[in-house]
């Protein structure tokens, strides 16, 4: 399986969408945002690009954001959530 990290913001997301194809997508660094904004009261087009969407709970923490107002399709996970995530459940890594 593979994994896309995302990292980009919501405003910058439109081009890197097109081309990603991932099992899995974890948000970290400013991709933690694509969990929480809604744009014309839609959420993020990246949760529709994978089955399984993580979010890193140290970027959400350190942006100020509250865990409680994520979207129900992602998964929060700590560093060592992650580094499990990456060595047990997926084969490829692809930096977004």
């Amino acid at each position: 399986m593979k994994m896309g990290v995302f990292v980009s913001d919501y405003k910058m997301a439109g081009d890197t969408l097109q081309r990603l194809k991932a099992d899995g997508i974890v948000l970290v660094l400013n991709g933690v945002y694509h969990a929480f904004i809604k744009e014309g009261g839609k959420p993020s087009p990246v949760l529709d690009r994978a089955s399984n969407i993580y979010a890193l709970s140290e970027d959400i923490e350190t942006r100020g954001l509250s865990a409680g107002s994520i979207d129900s399709r992602v998964k929060v996970v700590n560093y060592n959530g992650l580094v499990d995530l990456i060595f047990s459940d997926y084969e490829k890594l692809a930096w977004l």
